[in-house]
C-alpha cells in the first residue's frame, strides 16, 4: 500500500469521526432546548460512548470504535452514532458476500481489509417526527477501493412537505458533484430499501450509494463528504417542525407498527447489518439501528 492511500485513509477516517462529533453535539442540542411538549419535564438526554473492538480470529489488533446512544430523552426515544475503523483479514464467509457483490479478484490469496464509517439511526420519541437512517464510509482492499453511503427518511406519519425538504437538501447537495447523481441515488434507495415479504418502502426514501469509485480518490472523497453534510441541514428542520405536535395512542401505536418494518428489514436484508456480524465487529453496535420498542399487528 502506498504512503499516498495510507494518507487518504487516515483522511477518511478523520472525517466521519469529525461528523459524528458534530451530529453528537446537535442531537444533544436539540434535547436542551425542547422546553415544550410531552417530555420537556424529563431530564435532557445524553449519549453514552462505549469503545468497541473487532474481534479478530487471532487475537490481534482489528480495530473498533465509538458507539454513542442515548435512550429516553426528550426528543430522541433511541438514537445511535457510531463511528468505527476496522481492518484485518475477511474471513471465508465475508470474503463469499463481498466477492458474491462486487467481484473482486484475488481476495482469497490476499484477504486484507480495511473499513471506515459512520453510521446513524434515530427513533423519535413523538411520532410526528420521522425515523432517520444515515451512514457514510470507505472500504479498502489490496485490490481495489470504494465508497457507499446515503440516508433515508423513515415517517409512520408522512407529510409530504417533510418529504419534500428531505430530497430537496439531498439533491442540492448531490447537484454541486452534477446534475446526474441525485435521480440515479434516489432510484438506487428506492430499490434498497424496499422490503419485498411486505411489498413496500421501509420509508419516503433518500439517496444511497455502494461501490463508488471514479478512480478519481480526491473526486470521490469530496462527494461522500458532501452526503454528510447533507444530514443535518435536511433531518434537523423536521424534528424542530414536529417535535411539540399533539399526538394520542393511535398516533403511538402506528408509530410501533412502522418500527416493525424497520427492525424486519434491518435484521433480514440490510447488508450492513450482515457485514458487519459476519466480521466480527461488536454485535450491539451492529444491532444498534433496532428500534427500542416495537409490534407487529
Amino acid at each position: 500500500m502506498t504512503n499516498q492511500m495510507e494518507d487518504e485513509r487516515a483522511r477518511a477516517s478523520a472525517w466521519f469521526r469529525s461528523l459524528r462529533d458534530e451530529i453528537v453535539a446537535v442531537f444533544e442540542g436539540l434535547e436542551d432546548s425542547h422546553v415544550e411538549g410531552p417530555f420537556s419535564g424529563s431530564p435532557a438526554g445524553r449519549f453514552e460512548v462505549t469503545e468497541t473492538k473487532r474481534a479478530s480470529d487471532d487475537g490481534s489488533d482489528a480495530g473498533g470504535g465509538l458507539m454513542s446512544v442515548m435512550r429516553g430523552g426528550r426528543v430522541f426515544e433511541k438514537v445511535g452514532v457510531n463511528v468505527s475503523t476496522v481492518y484485518g483479514e475477511l474471513g471465508e464467509r465475508a470474503q463469499a458476500a463481498m466477492a458474491a457483490r462486487k467481484g473482486i479478484p484475488g481476495m482469497k490469496d490476499d484477504p486484507r481489509f480495511w473499513a471506515s464509517g459512520i453510521s446513524l439511526v434515530a427513533h423519535m420519541q413523538n411520532p410526528h417526527c420521522p425515523a432517520v437512517h444515515m451512514n457514510t464510509r470507505m472500504f479498502w482492499t489490496p485490490h481495489a477501493w470504494w465508497f457507499g453511503g446515503g440516508s433515508d427518511l423513515n415517517p409512520c406519519l408522512e407529510y409530504e412537505a417533510d418529504t419534500a425538504h428531505f430530497h430537496g437538501v439531498q439533491q442540492a447537495h448531490c447537484d454541486r458533484h452534477g446534475a446526474a447523481h441525485y435521480p440515479r441515488l434516489k432510484a438506487w434507495a428506492d430499490e434498497y430499501f424496499y422490503i419485498p415479504h411486505r411489498k413496500r418502502a421501509r420509508g419516503v426514501g433518500g439517496i444511497f450509494l455502494d461501490d463508488h469509485n471514479s478512480g478519481d480518490w480526491e473526486t470521490d472523497f469530496a462527494f461522500i463528504q458532501d452526503i454528510g453534510r447533507a444530514f443535518l441541514p435536511a433531518f434537523v428542520p423536521l424534528v424542530e417542525n414536529r417535535r411539540v405536535a399533539d399526538f394520542g395512542d393511535a398516533e403511538k401505536d402506528a408509530q410501533l407498527v412502522h418500527r416493525g418494518l424497520y427492525a424486519e428489514y434491518n435484521l433480514v436484508y440490510d447488508r450492513g447489518t450482515k457485514f458487519g456480524l459476519e466480521t466480527g465487529h461488536d454485535a450491539n453496535a451492529v444491532l444498534m439501528s433496532l428500534p427500542p420498542m416495537a409490534k407487529w399487528v
